[in-house]
């Protein structure tokens, strides 16, 4: 793509305002380049990309070239008519995440698809209950979820509240790229489609049926309505969509000595607290520590800008706040709701547990433990989703409880996304159940590991910016297909899972088909039930590599770990 002409044409076609932009970085060729050399890619999670001008960039004219791209392709589903289509749209606290949802609802309203638009900020998996709640054709999150500041995004919702796969998202795809951003896309006064009904307002009715269904995935209500009022923990929104619902929720169900951090409350997409919003990242929690430590706590929640993600710190044994991982909260819910839902006598005899294939491998034993039956998918919460639909389509298996690593997890089947709501409340509650036996979080992960054996995962994430680093991170995978490791982590690989190819290669040559989807993942199983896995990131320019250990002994698992770290920095040197 000749970058230069894309840029001087914008000069000559954008706003005022873009235009302004433009001028700012002339002269600036790599700028320039990075701006124009590619369209922002629309993949199965949307778009997400640095706010300005430019084709890869987020701004209302990439916007709205998505969505009028998403509305022919409805209309084509639809037998070539827009009527009695629908769009529900949220958004979080990013910066202009308000004026992109705007624009998405114009350019909906002007091609004949009503458009519902919340009120003011939501839960991303509010906004998946909206779908099904509101029986809309399509949804709409305007969000970057976790990324730094700079970035916004926009994620596009099937008819059953779940990310779109791949084959729906070709073909918005192929209606985008048909599709002038400057004379092709449809659009209308937003105030006049509100007037007419085009475009309708909504807020609080949604709120509470979501609620609602939040509430009801309780295990032990009676507990927490009778005791939450005695625990006391520090939350933290991190300047997003969660501090309206999380309190609500957590309110109602009992816990009336939640200490919100007052720095980081209020919506703010500049997030100037943290350098990244991201619960996965200690960081972040400083200030919430800080509280916890004044007020006594020892629990801290903190959901991310568009509350799908959850992040905990607990006290460890020494008194010191430690974090616990997307997967060690994923295996102290599953064992929390599965005993619990057994000693209630409501566990399902054909109950399922969904994990993605990078999570850890300890679930497979808890699920054993409590004659669940564990499944894997790919990355990504829409996998999970389609699992929930195949259960209820078929009528075989009843979902208990699904969670990935990157510290997402469901319970309950009202949404198809992962939901901060739902776990901030479970976490307050089986943190509060724990300690009336006398445990803390901490004390009993270290029992499931007692029971189960120890495990330990960690992301090595590496950073490669521009197209410099998108062209690294090809070659590092190219390099692994066609010089594949003999040893990871000082353990022999066993079998390799190349799911671009669904091609599983064993060490003796022998090869068998995956059926999962394709996708750009190499899986290595390694001796003793040791995992490696590669994959480049698809929603930030990153490589991510997985290391899922594990040994009999707490110091077995970790030095294990170290030299799968090790390796890591071999390969991605």
């Amino acid at each position: 793509m000749d970058y230069m002409k894309v840029y001087n044409e914008w000069l000559e076609k954008a706003d005022a305002e873009t235009v302004r932009e433009l001028e700012a970085i002339r002269g600036n060729d790599e700028e320039i380049k990075d701006s124009f050399y590619k369209a922002l890619e629309f993949g199965t999670a949307g778009l997400r990309g640095v706010i300005g001008a430019g084709i890869n960039r987020m701004n209302t004219y990439v916007v709205g070239q998505a969505t009028q791209g998403l509305a022919n392709s409805l209309i084509k589903s639809n037998g070539g008519s827009a009527d009695g289509l629908s769009c529900v749209i949220a958004y979080d606290s990013r910066i202009k995440s308000d004026v992109f949802s705007k624009k998405a609802a114009t350019v909906l309203a002007a091609n004949g698809i009503k458009a519902y638009l919340f009120d003011e900020l939501r839960p991303v998996p509010e906004l998946s209950f909206s779908v099904r709640y509101l029986k809309t054709n399509a949804g709409i999150a305007v969000t970057a979820s976790h990324n730094p500041a700079k970035y916004n995004g926009y994620k596009v919702y099937g008819d059953d509240g779940a990310q779109i796969g791949p084959e729906t998202a070709k073909s918005v795809l192929e209606e985008i790229e048909s599709t002038d951003m400057f004379c092709g896309v449809k659009d209308c006064d937003f105030d006049e489609a509100v007037k007419s009904g085009k475009i309708e307002i909504i807020g609080s009715k949604i709120d509470d049926e979501y609620v609602k269904c939040v509430k009801a995935q309780q295990i032990n209500a009676k507990l927490t309505q009778e005791k939450g009022k005695d625990m006391k923990f520090v939350y933290t929104p991190f300047h997003g969509a969660g501090n309206k619902p999380v309190r609500r929720v957590l309110d109602e169900v009992g816990f009336k000595n939640v200490v919100v951090v007052k720095e980081q409350e209020m919506p703010d997409g500049n997030f100037p607290t943290v350098e990244s919003p991201n619960p996965e990242y200690k960081e972040g929690f400083t200030i919430a520590i800080e509280y916890a430590k004044k007020c006594g706590a020892d629990l801290i929640i903190g959901t991310d800008p568009d509350s799908d993600r959850v992040g905990i710190l607990v006290k460890d044994n020494k008194g010191e706040y430690v974090s616990i991982t997307g997967n060690q909260n994923g295996i102290l819910l599953t064992e929390y709701i599965a005993s619990q839902r057994k000693a209630n006598g409501n566990l399902p005899s054909d109950g399922f547990v969904v994990k993605t294939i990078v999570s850890t491998n300890l679930v497979q034993k808890i699920c054993d433990n409590y004659g669940l039956e564990m499944k894997e998918v790919l990355t990504g919460f829409k996998f999970i989703g389609e699992k929930i639909k195949e259960s209820e389509e078929t009528g075989k298996g009843e979902y208990v409880f699904g969670f990935e690593e990157s510290y997402g997890c469901l319970s309950g089947t009202y949404a198809r996304d992962k939901d901060a709501v739902v776990a901030t409340m479970l976490i307050a509650e089986m943190a509060l159940y724990y300690r009336e036996q006398g445990l803390s979080l901490y004390d009993q992960l270290e029992n499931i590991y007692k029971k189960y054996g120890y495990y330990t995962e960690e992301v090595v994430s590496v950073t490669m910016e521009g197209i410099s680093g998108l062209e690294k991170i090809k070659g590092i995978m190219e390099n692994l297909r066609k010089n594949p490791p003999k040893t990871i982590a000082g353990k022999n690989v066993l079998a390799v899972r190349d799911y671009s190819t669904s091609v599983k290669t064993y060490s003796d040559g022998k090869t068998e088909e995956i059926t999962l989807p394709k996708s750009n993942v190499l899986y290595y199983e390694l001796e003793d039930n040791n995992n490696f896995i590669v994959r480049p990131s698809g929603t930030e320019p990153k490589i991510k590599l997985y290391c899922l250990m594990n040994g009999e002994t707490r110091e077995e698992a970790l030095e294990t770990l170290k030299k799968a770290k090790e390796d890591v920095a071999e390969i991605t040197k």
